[in-house]
């Protein structure tokens, strides 16, 4: 009886395993010092931010932000927190000019583009 007891709990795992939710993958964060330059997208409704030498983020803005740079203006993040980077909550983004001009930018998404996305986008998009 305990035989038969034994397979019938080991078959009650191995289906209450199979129905479990799929293991999250791991999120890519990176440190907020480690963040070297940026870029607008043509659109200017996201931004791509360089981190160390090879790494380039994605960060989704609220659709309308037409984001654009130019002489004088810069990209303000206010750090908080531990200092890392792995969701859209963890920037507090403005951009704003020598003349003391902000506006708040609003994050909806950031994810790391891969060598390939890197290597394709256009030298204009490029965070240098």
């Amino acid at each position: 009886m305990r035989p038969l007891l034994f397979a019938a709990a080991l078959s009650l795992l191995a289906i209450s395993s199979a129905n479990a939710a799929p293991e999250q993958p791991a999120r890519d964060c990176f440190r907020n010092f480690n963040w070297q330059g940026w870029s607008p997208s043509s659109e200017g409704d996201s931004l791509y931010l360089r981190v160390g030498r090879n790494e380039v983020y994605q960060v989704e803005l609220t659709p309308g932000s037409r984001v654009r740079r130019g002489p004088g203006r810069f990209l303000i993040n206010r750090s908080r927190g531990n200092g890392f980077v792995c969701s859209p909550l963890d920037l507090d983004l403005s951009l704003a000019d020598h003349l003391g001009f902000e506006r708040p930018l609003f994050p909806q998404s950031i994810r790391r583009l891969s060598e390939e996305e890197v290597a394709a986008l256009p030298a204009s998009e490029t965070p240098h």
